[in-house]
């Protein structure tokens, strides 16, 4: 039996329903950001720049930061680009470098497809200060080149110099999904990669114009099943020939019973001036140790819960070169449970555990004891230099029964644990986002220096996080500051890079994006909405939410200055400023109409996804604070008045409650208009009145009559005859983008049978349903829109 066709009111009462339940799905997490941009929110404040090549993927494999030219130069497919670190998408240059035909013609007859073939530039790092030097995957044959960049300030200079060109084997992997890091000091490439077509010998190598090093092959104690993540130069001390190089990486590790393969992560070391032995590891290093990473959770049970997949490594410098800080991003192995954590590591504790018992298991399905019989001298692992002593001036002066020991005994038996034995940062949603990318910057604010996370994901979000720890109770507070949907298009972040002077600059298969580290004036235009948002970066001055400097930097009076990122505490610091009542009277006031016994919204959304809002009525005088019911329900949006009546018209209030500080925002007057008036007034809208039910949305006008809100379910203006669908003005007042969803509905409902089977056909796409875009396709990070009322 067919249902009577509903009037309009009531048809957008349910779609006003329909629209709050899906924002209610879209906002389902546990921990907000108190501010979620966009991108075209991003690309509307001047926050974000976007390069995307020329059309095709652009398909970035590394990046490499250029302060002293003010470039940035990235590694793509088939391609070398120089980017400008002030804007990214202005005066780029490129180089073509793809692979040739007969490359690709010997690509393809050994089996791989045709994108595998082209040419993925992998490592790209800075030669010296006039060239780089450059290695791609070159049709499954890697090669290397040198760049041309010429000296400081010749930026427009940027060159293949294709004599240089030489053979890649044991500097880039064969295939363009393979892992791989690098770094180059003092002309020397350190890289640990796969070195074989078949990706069966993972090693840790060295490589300069005379000398070759690596780890041993086949030699499953030293690597088994390498992931390679990252890799860094680190000095011990002031001697430079005691200098050591650090590489992060994952790997298999037999259990005790040698059964199952369980994943470890690894920080590994070698001596920058390692030449091997003489009679034996020949061409081999002599120092090559690592330990493993522990990141875990104690649980209430004594079980520890290990984050053991190292997802990304970000070595945090300092003034002091010796003792940088190691951020790593970490996820679970598990089928099961999956989360992520940010753990953090001094190297005091990684040069412990380098200098403790060596691990020693007579065979592999026995457990690691520490070794503790003699070890020989200099100590297995040392340098030649000055500070180990011996008086060797080189490793291949080393005893035999030294180098024998080292070959032998490359695993340490302490671990390295986080600062303060925990994780910064946690993660452990069910179906959340997968965290993929790390960057981290080192920010003095006025009670501190902070550290800032930027941490990318798999669908194209940068969040801003900062991490507070608790002296008092021992507790790390998380403070997501900000999300920022860097990219149009939901895709994995596979590069990041913070330049503090500068920006962060982000890198996808889209594109490169240049994110600016902060917006202040973003916060609000108040002194509470600079100290809630607890952003590091900010502080209020007296008049603005601006950048904050240190002493002695920063040229206004600092008796303005107010800013508390450890607490956020604005009634301490602003309430002198404003008085409740006068907020309450100050507040932004509106008017909106209702129609009795339909619904109205009464929107107010507050700027802090994480602020608290409540609602007053006030009438007679007195304020009473409104509570949710059956009838009236407290919704992300505002307050939703199922059926409203004539005793709701009055005054009603929006405060926000943050940290303690109550913020008014919104007076709104609520009219509630008689059910008879309205359904006059839409008969004589009705083809002057000769229509007796609800017309077909294709005929319907805007209805004349008093002036009410889109959030009562009627328009407030007469757009005239010729102008778009009434309704469709109230979707774009609301800002939802899934109108033709509601129009085949209201079409279905209104229309006879003969004008439903024209919409049918109208709408549906050959084969099956077209494919609404709805907004959590490309709006489901939204920023609190502002809206109109009359």
């Amino acid at each position: 039996m067919r249902m009577p066709p509903c009037t309009r009111t009531v048809c957008l009462t349910l779609m006003l329903l329909w629209l709050v339940l899906m924002d209610t799905a879209h906002t389902t997490h546990s921990i907000y950001p108190r501010i979620r941009l966009s991108y075209k929110e991003l690309w509307q404040l001047n926050r974000t720049w976007v390069f995307e090549g020329r059309g095709a993927p652009l398909q970035p494999h590394t990046m490499l930061l250029d302060e002293g030219h003010g470039r940035l130069y990235v590694g793509a497919k088939n391609a070398l680009f120089s980017l400008s670190l002030e804007r990214v998408s202005a005066h780029h240059r490129e180089i073509q470098w793809a692979s040739t035909e007969p490359q690709i013609e010997d690509c393809l007859m050994k089996g791989r497809e045709k994108p595998e073939c082209a040419n993925y530039i992998k490592v790209l790092q800075q030669h010296n200060q006039t060239h780089l030097l450059a290695c791609g995957t070159g049709a499954f044959n890697p090669v290397c080149s040198f760049v041309r960049v010429g000296h400081t300030g010749q930026d427009k200079l940027f060159t293949l110099i294709e004599d240089s060109t030489m053979s890649g084997r044991g500097r880039c992997p064969y295939d363009p999904n393979s892992p791989c890091t690098s770094t180059l000091s003092n002309g020397e490439l350190y890289i640990g990669l796969y070195t074989d077509y078949w990706e069966n010998d993972g090693a840790l190598c060295r490589l300069n114009n005379q000398t070759y090093l690596r780890t041993e092959r086949d030699d499953r104690q030293q690597l088994n099943e390498p992931k390679f993540v990252g890799s860094a130069v680190i000095p011990d001390n002031d001697d430079r020939d005691d200098d050591k190089v650090y590489f992060f990486f994952t790997e298999r590790e037999m259990d005790a019973e040698g059964v199952n393969k369980a994943v470890y992560t690894r920080v590994g070391r070698v001596c920058a001036n390692d030449q091997g032995g003489q009679r034996m590891l020949v061409n081999r290093w002599s120092s090559f140790l690592k330990t493993r990473l522990i990141c875990s959770v104690s649980g209430s049970n004594g079980i520890d819960t290990h984050f053991d997949e190292l997802e990304d490594v970000f070595v945090l410098k300092s003034r002091d070169e010796k003792n940088p800080e190691v951020f790593g991003l970490f996820s679970t192995t598990s089928a099961v449970f999956k989360g992520f954590a940010v753990c953090v590591y001094h190297m005091d504790d990684i040069r412990a555990a380098f200098n403790g018992p060596f691990a020693y298991r007579e065979r592999p399905e026995h457990h690691w004891t520490p070794y503790e019989d003699r070890v020989p001298y200099p100590r297995p692992g040392s340098c030649a230099s000055k500070v180990s002593g011996g008086g060797f001036s080189s490793s291949k002066e080393f005893p035999d029964e030294v180098l024998r020991f080292a070959r032998s005994h490359p695993v340490m038996y302490r671990a390295v644990l986080p600062q303060r034995r925990r994780p910064v940062l946690l993660q452990a949603e069910p179906g959340a986002r997968k965290l993929t990318q790390i960057a981290v910057d080192r920010v003095q604010a006025q009670d501190g220096h902070y550290h800032v996370l930027y941490i990318g994901t798999d669908d194209s979000v940068v969040l801003k996080v900062i991490t507070i720890y608790n002296k008092d109770t021992d507790t790390m507070e998380e403070v997501l500051l900000e999300e920022l949907q860097v990219f149009k298009v939901p895709t994995p972040i596979k590069e990041m890079i913070i330049s503090p002077k500068r920006q962060l600059y982000v890198g996808s298969d889209v594109g490169v994006a240049q994110v600016r580290l902060h917006q202040c004036d973003l916060y609000g235009s108040e002194c509470a909405d600079c100290c809630l948002a607890r952003d590091p970066y900010c502080a209020w001055d007296g008049l603005t939410c601006s950048r904050y400097y240190p002493a002695g930097v920063y040229t206004k009076s600092r008796r303005f200055r107010r800013q508390d990122v450890r607490h956020g505490n604005a009634v301490q610091l602003c309430n002198g400023l404003q008085i409740d009542d006068e907020q309450w009277h100050r507040a932004e006031e509106r008017r909106v109409y209702a129609v009795e016994s339909n619904s109205t919204l009464l929107e107010c959304v507050p700027r802090s996804l994480q602020a608290k809002v409540l609602w007053f009525s006030q009438k007679g005088g007195e304020k009473h604070e409104v509570w949710g019911d059956d009838r009236v329900v407290m919704t992300p949006h505002g307050l939703l008045f199922l059926s409203a009546r004539s005793s709701d018209a009055g005054v009603y209030v929006c405060q926000t409650v943050e940290h303690g500080y109550v913020h008014t925002l919104l007076r709104i007057t609520l009219h509630v208009l008689r059910g008879e008036r309205v359904e006059s007034a839409l008969l004589v809208a009705s083809n002057d009145g000769k229509q007796t039910r609800g017309p077909c949305p294709s005929s319907v006008g805007p209805p004349p009559g008093p002036s009410i809100s889109p959030r009562a379910l009627v328009p407030s203006t007469f757009p005239g005859p010729q102008s778009r669908l009434w309704y469709k003005e109230f979707l774009q007042l609301i800002g939802y983008g899934d109108a033709q969803r509601v129009e085949e509905y209201c079409e279905r409902v209104w229309c006879s049978d003969k004008k439903h089977k024209k919409t049918k056909r109208k709408y549906a796409a050959p084969g099956g349903k077209k494919k609404v875009k709805g907004r959590g396709e490309e709006n489901s990070h939204r920023a609190p829109r502002h809206t109109v009322d009359t």
